[in-house]
């Protein structure tokens, strides 16, 4: 299988440094735990003292009892004006107590210069000084070379020489980064043969890592590139999370290694798990997830047109360059106004409904799929609602309630108060009639209180049900507010969840439209558990 490539991650460190990333302190503990169960050999929990929740981290995790991952704590050389020994970076990061520690280092003069405002030679001096200061202290040591590639193309021997000192000093494994993240694919091999050349020449073997920024879309190319020109560890984030345009993505990063490279790992043994670990973050950090991303995003697997779709089911690799089940996620069959009968009789069979190729309703399940997606209908985020449509063609579909009719007052009465809305609802259950009322906090809530009040007494299920997302997007802007919109509705009870879906000009009408797929849907899979 060739030789073991490590995998630190940085996701709770550089990860947290991108735009509307905020997690809490429970939340990095949780997500270390994910990775831990993941297999990441290395993960840096962040910069101790830079904040409070980076200090409660450190703090916690002590506690926490973690089966394979060993935690870094990252922070920067010495002070140019501190000794080691007394430097309150170096102290802080020992305070931690972890495994391992990781430091950085400017490997670029231009920094020295600008940023630290020191000589070249001081800079030297610090890192082979912090390094040195650390490494009786600590298990594991780990040295980011900062900018690296963009020092060495500006003074290839200096960058160098700051790599010396960091093995001088006692780093074990010495981290190439591309902090600017503009280093492109072919720039790497030239660069890396000339490092190992000079590393050849130094007092101790160390290994080398990679840690690429993805400011050019290259950072995973690179990563990749990195490990086959021999570099051991790789640097990176879930998801790709990081500052600007993120960092290396090991949602990408692992499964390549591990299923095209063919290389050792311990993520190799659990990489099934590599979805779920995607999603956790995702949610804990309160961000959507990226349906279009490689490997783990929800459309990585999916198959929309009706020839692809039925290649597919009599062979995946046709369309699809790994089994989903690997990285633990599932092959997607999509209904769009691009389907052809596979995708319909795919998602019948899914449903358990019969239906047969040479069924006459096939053809018109098909027709008036294609038909309703032309007037702005979706069903791929809206599958409870194209499950009705088949039943109901099918003859399937019991009515649980007859609708008569519904209105909605918004009373505006005070400028610096929320206008009042009430919802009215007259339908029909059995031979009942029901009229009621009800208050909401704008029209949709009023209207589904509404009809909740007029059923729950017939279907008391309906009281575990639960809206939990809505979505409107105008379909075309060129007639104004006139414009037809499409309307998500999200809802969920104590086992799963469902999206329903409405089109008019009304909004209200799409959205009453949506409502009723969604209560319908709850009630059908009620009498289907019986």
């Amino acid at each position: 299988m060739g030789r073991t490539i490590e995998i630190y991650d940085t996701t709770l460190r550089d990860g947290t440094q991108a735009e509307n990333f905020n997690i809490s302190v429970e939340d990095k503990i949780r997500i270390a735990q994910a990775l831990d169960r993941l297999g990441i050999d290395f993960i840096e929990g962040g910069w101790p003292g830079a904040n409070p929740v980076s200090v409660d981290y450190f703090q916690k995790i002590k506690g926490v009892s973690l089966k394979h991952a060993k935690v870094a704590a990252f922070g920067s050389t010495r002070h140019f004006r501190h000794k080691a020994d007394k430097d309150p970076n170096l102290l802080a990061l020992l305070d931690a107590r972890t495994p391992v520690i990781t430091i950085f280092g400017k490997s670029w003069d231009v920094h020295v210069r600008d940023a630290l405002h020191i000589g070249l030679e001081d800079n030297l001096q610090i890192i082979e000084d912090s390094l040195a200061f650390l490494r009786p202290r600590v298990e594991h040591l780990f040295y980011d070379a900062e900018h690296f590639f963009d020092g060495f193309k500006d003074n290839p021997d200096y960058a160098l020489a700051t790599l010396g000192k960091a093995i001088d000093g006692g780093a074990e494994t010495i981290i190439l980064c591309d902090t600017n993240g503009g280093t492109l694919p072919q720039e790497l091999p030239p660069i890396i043969d000339r490092v190992k050349q000079h590393l050849d020449g130094c007092s101790r073997k160390v290994r080398l890592g990679i840690h690429s920024h993805n400011d050019s879309e290259t950072a995973v190319a690179n990563s990749l590139l990195a490990v086959s020109l021999g570099i051991d560890q790789i640097q990176g984030t879930i998801n790709g999370f990081g500052e600007r345009c993120g960092n290396a993505n090991l949602t990408s990063i692992i499964p390549a290694i591990v299923f095209k490279m063919g290389l050792a790992c311990e993520v190799r043994k659990h990489i099934d798990r590599l979805y779920t670990t995607s999603r956790l973050v995702n949610e804990l950090a309160n961000l959507p997830n990226n349906r279009y991303q490689p490997y783990v995003g929800e459309s990585a697997f999916a198959h929309k047109g009706g020839i692809h779709v039925s290649a597919v089911k009599r062979n995946p690799l046709t369309y699809e360059h790994i089994e989903p089940d690997k990285v633990g996620n599932i092959r997607r069959i999509l209904i769009s106004d691009q389907a052809g009968s596979a995708n319909v009789l795919h998602k019948a069979k899914k449903w358990g409904l019969k239906l047969s190729p040479a069924d006459p309703l096939l053809a018109t399940i098909t027709s008036e799929l294609k038909e309703l997606e032309n007037q702005g209908y979706q069903y791929e985020s809206a599958e409870a609602s194209f499950e009705l449509l088949m039943r109901r063609a099918l003859g399937l579909q019991r009515n649980y309630f007859k609708f008569e009719s519904w209105r909605v007052i918004i009373h505006k009465v005070d400028v610096e108060r929320a206008p009042i809305t009430e919802a009215t609802i007259r339908l029909f259950v059995g031979g009942d009639e029901v009229h009621t009322a009800s208050m909401g906090d704008g029209p949709v809530n009023a209207l589904d209180c509404a009809m909740r009040k007029a059923l729950t007494r017939f279907y008391p299920c309906l009281e575990e049900m639960v809206l939990t997302d809505y979505k409107v997007r105008v379909l075309s802007g060129e007639h104004g507010t006139e414009a037809k919109v499409r309307v998500l509705i999200e809802s969920r009870d104590h086992t799963c969840s469902w999206s329903t879906v409405g089109v008019s000009v009304n909004i209200l009408e799409a959205s009453w439209q949506a409502l009723v797929d969604s209560i319908n849907y709850k009630l059908m899979k009620e009498d289907n558990r019986k």
